[in-house]
Order: structure tokens, then C-alpha cells, then sequence
């Protein structure tokens, strides 16, 4: 049981990170103008080694920022709640600490997605057809691997609450 949440633990602190990092990071997409690369993230873009603030109020980057940002934030109280689940499982039937860190990081996993999603669909459709030579970065991959780490780390809390299920069930009174 504890294996497991120690397991999620260290998955959801990894997605965390890597949540963090992705969304502040200017290396969602990279593209070919006039002759150099230039790179995007979320908040700026940098051409000739300067970079400039997104000023654009463009839905799909706010959606992505809005998910991104509500996906750390779950994550966040995920792990607290997971470290909370190791100083003793709640008294009380039906709320479980580990349930709810489980449910916290499927949350943000579901958060992550949404972002991922918008990104790229929006991405690959219009600014794809805009630049010709273009490409996803490393950013945009950690995204996607926060999305893995922080299902992952659901996955894990559900196991260990499932394993405390059938010990308290198991167990005589």
C-alpha cells in the first residue's frame, strides 16, 4: 500500500515539475522565418534572439494556459493530499486520502489533456499551414509526458486505496 502511494508520489511530483516547466518554457513550437528559427511557448515568442510577450488574445492560447495552469494547480494539491495520506488513512468511510489524491491527479491529467489537445489541434490546422518548415518542441513534449506521469500517479493512489479497501474489509473488528 505504501509502495504504491510512495510511487504516485514521486510520479505526481515529476508531472508537477515537468507541468511547471512546460508551461513557462518558450519552446512549444519552433518554425523557419525569414531564414532562423524562431520558437513559441505560451506567454512569449523569440525571433533573432529576442524574444517578445504574446500580446494576441487568442482563445486557443488562453485555453491552453487556462488548462495548463488548473492542471498544475490539481497536481499540487494531489501531492499534498498524498502527503497527507501517509500519516494515517481518514477515519471517516467515505473520505479517503489517497481516493481523493488519486482523484486530484486524474483531474489534472484530464487538464493536461484538454491543453494538449487544443494546442495541437490548432497547431497542426492553422499555423502548421502558415509555416511551412515548423515543428513540436521539447516543451510541448513535456507536456505530454506530465500528462503520463500524473495518470500514472492516479493510477497509483487508486491501487493503494483499493489495497486499503481490502485490508479494512479483511480485517476483524
Amino acid at each position: 500500500m505504501y509502495s504504491f502511494m510512495g510511487g504516485g508520489l514521486f510520479c505526481a511530483i515529476v508531472g508537477n515539475i515537468l507541468l511547471v516547466v512546460s508551461t513557462a518554457t518558450d519552446y512549444w513550437m519552433q518554425y523557419r522565418l525569414s531564414g532562423s528559427f524562431t520558437h513559441q511557448g505560451l506567454w512569449r515568442y523569440c525571433m533573432s534572439g529576442k524574444c517578445y510577450t504574446q500580446t494576441d488574445s487568442i482563445a486557443y492560447w488562453n485555453a491552453t494556459r487556462a488548462f495548463m495552469i488548473l492542471s498544475a494547480m490539481s497536481c499540487f494539491a494531489g501531492i499534498i493530499t498524498g502527503i497527507l495520506s501517509f500519516a494515517h488513512f481518514s477515519a471517516f468511510e467515505r473520505f479517503n486520502r489517497s481516493f481523493t489524491a488519486g482523484i486530484m491527479f486524474f483531474i489534472s491529467t484530464l487538464f493536461v489533456l484538454l491543453a494538449m489537445a487544443i494546442y495541437t489541434g490548432v497547431t497542426v490546422n492553422f499555423l502548421g499551414k502558415r509555416f511551412g518548415d515548423w515543428r513540436f518542441s521539447w516543451s510541448y513534449i513535456l507536456g505530454w509526458v506530465a500528462l503520463l506521469m500524473t495518470f500514472f500517479a492516479g493510477i497509483f493512489y487508486m491501487c493503494a486505496y483499493r489495497m486499503h479497501e481490502c485490508f479494512r474489509v479483511a480485517s476483524p473488528r
